[in-house]
């Protein structure tokens, strides 16, 4: 009876001790979400945008694709005949959103209807995730030397401002637009 008591303990001991470790060890039993501060933005927006091209509407969703691997982005922003910009203009661009684990970090890479491809890396998130920065790693099609940045101020769950700036080669950044978001759905 003894020694079957022994033989049992020395098989459920283990199993309890790993058990615990387990538990107390995040790596080994969760997951971790690189996307989980972007959830917020998941659903479709509209807004205003002001900045260099005028005033305007802009529409945009965040939708996770491709097995959830990526978060695509279709933006249009709208900018009507005014006397900033007396043509008025349509942007489109559409992006994507992926963690690379090699660099452990998000990237977003955007295609304008202006032939520009931009490819930014996080830059910094805040401690409370409300604030979300990438700047650029490459620009296609533009002079050498400019670089974007792109930043995200999550006001609540339905509602954040986005601020694109640009610096010419050795220059300080500059905003060029920036949009207050409403969610839509």
């Amino acid at each position: 009876m003894k020694t079957s008591r022994w033989r049992l303990n020395l098989f459920v001991f283990p199993i309890a001790l790993l058990s615990l470790l387990a538990a107390k060890a995040p790596g080994l039993t969760e997951k971790v979400d690189p996307f989980k501060p972007l959830r917020v933005l998941i659903g479709k927006w509209e807004g205003e945008v002001k900045g260099k091209p005028g005033n305007g509407k802009a529409e945009r969703e965040y939708v996770f694709v491709l097995n959830d691997h990526f978060i695509q982005v279709h933006n249009t922003s709208i900018y009507p005949p005014q006397e900033k910009n007396p043509k008025g203009e349509t942007h489109h661009d559409i992006g994507f959103i992926s963690y690379d684990k090699a660099t452990k970090k998000l990237m977003l890479r955007q295609f304008h209807v202006e032939g520009f491809v931009n490819q930014f890396a996080l830059e910094s998130i805040s401690v409370d995730n409300r604030t979300i920065t990438f700047t650029t790693t490459s620009i296609e099609n533009i002079p050498p030397g400019w670089k974007a940045k792109e930043t995200y101020r999550i006001i609540n769950n339905d509602e954040f401002i986005e601020t694109f700036a640009l610096a010419e080669p050795n220059r300080a950044f500059a905003m060029y637009s920036e949009t207050h978001f409403q969610r839509k759905e």
